[in-house]
């Protein structure tokens, strides 16, 4: 499946992502009564068919580039967890989006010819013992047909865990998407909304968000 670097970011400039909301979940399998499934969605068309040669989990640079992509600056983080709330180990997190213009990295993808080449669109990380995993990235653009979004795929070595897709929080388009609106339970998709939240003190108005993972199974090995 190719390399990644799950090691590009210094800790410390990670704006505490990682841990913000870890407190939920320090006691093993605790609430996990009260855990919301994460709802699987449609992989969709625009899975990258051809990688790109970075994968890792700055989306903003390619390899050494100076030029970063255009876009609202978003440090994505997260944990995957498993049914009982406990966090899942060794899980490789894969995302996908379109970049500022609408284009996917996907050679199929509508308005391709203005896509942002500064944007690697696609991006992996492999979760350590507390189930974190850190994207940066843009916050996601809407393009004709959908809402704003961010394709998620977690894997288990080369097993499949889940495919799913997380949205904007409040964003207007949500309620015509066709996609999210398949998704009827108010919990399953409180499950997928996210807050996008200005980061305090930021000199270039980036944001952060957080999306927690709960998968309907607890992976072997």
């Amino acid at each position: 499946m190719g390399r990644w670097d799950n090691r590009r970011f210094d800790r410390r400039q990670m704006i505490g992502g990682l841990s913000f909301g870890a407190a939920m979940f320090m006691v093993r399998g605790a609430f996990a009564e009260e855990l919301v499934r994460t709802p699987p969605q449609t992989e969709g068309p625009f899975y990258p068919n051809q990688l790109p040669l970075d994968t890792d989990n700055d989306l903003l640079r390619i390899n050494d580039e100076i030029t970063p992509a255009v876009g609202e600056v978003t440090h994505l983080s997260g944990r995957i967890l498993d049914a009982s709330g406990s966090p899942v180990r060794n899980a490789l997190v894969e995302i996908w989006q379109v970049d500022n213009h609408g284009a996917y990295l996907h050679t199929g993808s509508a308005n391709r010819s203005d896509r942002d080449a500064n944007f690697q669109g696609f991006g992996r990380f492999l979760t350590g013992s507390d189930g974190s995993y850190y994207f940066r990235t843009i916050k996601p653009v809407p393009y004709p047909g959908r809402t704003p979004h961010i394709h998620f795929k977690i894997w288990n070595g080369r097993e499949p865990l889940l495919t799913t897709q997380c949205y904007i929080n409040g964003h207007p388009g949500n309620e015509r998407d066709g996609i999210l609106r398949r998704i009827t339970d108010p919990a399953d998709r409180n499950a997928v909304l996210v807050d996008f939240k200005p980061i305090e003190d930021s000199r270039i108005g980036e944001l952060e968000a957080r999306f927690d993972v709960v998968l309907g199974m607890t992976p072997q090995g």
